[in-house]
C-alpha cells in the first residue's frame, strides 16, 4: 500500500522536473542507462513477491555506505578524477536501479555509484537523474497497475498529499541554480550517506 501511494505521489512530481529538465541530460548516458533501466524494471516486478523490501533496503544501506566509504578513501590518497564512460558498470548500475526502484522506490543508490563518479556539469547530472527516475517511475505504472497497487483508496491517500508534490520540485530547482558545483556534491554526497544510514537502519534494525 505505501509502494502504491508513493509511486503516485512520484509520478505526480516528476511531471514538473522532467518538464524543468528535458533535454538537458547526457545524451549518451541516457542511450545506455534507459534500456537497461527498463530491464531493471521488469527484474524487479519479476522479484517483488520474493524479496521482502526491507532486504532490499539493508542491502542497499550496506551497498551505499562501502561506495562512500571508498570514495572517500581515494579521496585521501589524491583528488580523484572523473571516472571514463563505461558501459557495463553504467548498464549493471541501471538494471540494479530500475530493480531496486521498482521493490522499494530506493533505485537512487546504484544509479548514483555510477553517475557521481562521472563528475559530469551540475546541470547534465541533475537533468539526466531526474528524467531517467521519471521514465523509471512512469514504466513501474504498468507492474504497480497489474499487483493491484493503484486501488482507489490508495488514489485517495495520494491525493490528499498531492498538493504539496509541486512545492517540493520547484524548491528543489531554485535551489540547485543558485549554489557552486563544489557545495552542489558534497550536498548530493551527504545526502546518499544519510540515505545509507537510514537503508540500513530500516533493512536490519528497524
Amino acid at each position: 500500500q505505501a509502494a502504491g501511494i508513493a509511486l503516485i505521489l512520484l509520478c505526480a512530481m516528476d511531471v514538473s522536473g522532467v518538464r524543468a529538465w528535458w533535454g538537458k541530460w547526457d545524451p549518451r548516458e541516457m542511450r545506455l542507462l534507459l534500456p537497461a533501466s527498463m530491464l531493471g524494471v521488469a527484474l524487479g516486478a519479476a522479484l517483488f513477491g520474493v524479496l521482502g523490501p526491507r532486504t532490499v533496503q539493508g542491502v542497499l544501506g550496506i551497498i551505499t555506505l562501502a561506495f562512500l566509504a571508498w570514495r572517500f578513501f581515494v579521496g585521501l590518497l589524491a583528488a580523484a578524477p572523473a571516472a571514463p564512460y563505461n558501459a557495463v558498470k553504467g548498464a549493471i548500475c541501471a538494471i540494479a536501479s530500475g530493480a531496486t526502484s521498482t521493490l522499494a522506490h530506493a533505485g537512487g543508490p546504484p544509479m548514483q555509484i555510477y553517475l557521481l563518479p562521472r563528475k559530469l556539469p551540475r546541470e547534465v547530472f541533475t537533468a539526466t537523474n531526474v528524467v531517467l527516475f521519471g521514465l523509471i517511475n512512469y514504466a513501474k505504472l504498468v507492474p504497480y497497475g497489474a499487483m493491484g497497487l493503484l486501488d482507489l483508496t490508495n488514489l485517495g491517500t495520494a491525493l490528499v498529499l498531492l498538493p504539496l508534490c509541486p512545492l517540493g520540485v520547484y524548491l528543489g530547482i531554485w535551489l540547485q541554480s543558485r549554489m557552486p558545483e563544489a557545495l552542489f556534491y558534497r550536498i548530493i554526497t551527504l545526502a546518499l550517506f544519510l540515505l545509507g544510514v537510514k537503508l540500513t537502519w530500516d533493512g536490519f534494525f528497524a
